[in-house]
């Protein structure tokens, strides 16, 4: 671990720094699998909407 000195004999720890990287965009394999997640998280809210909307009907 890195320790400073400072004055009064205090320590200071630092956290090391990660590695800094480059992001790559995705693949159009990655990108076929974010439309399909995307279409299915939004069949899930619209389905969920349409249930509590025939829920609250009923009562």
């Amino acid at each position: 671990m890195p320790y400073t000195n400072e004055e009064g004999g205090l320590l200071n720890n630092f956290a090391r720094e990660p590695k800094v990287y480059q992001a790559e965009p995705p693949t159009e394999g990655q990108k076929r699998t974010y439309l399909l997640l995307g279409i299915a998280a939004t069949t899930l809210v619209v389905g969920l909407i349409i249930v509590a909307f025939f829920v609250s009907k009923s009562s």
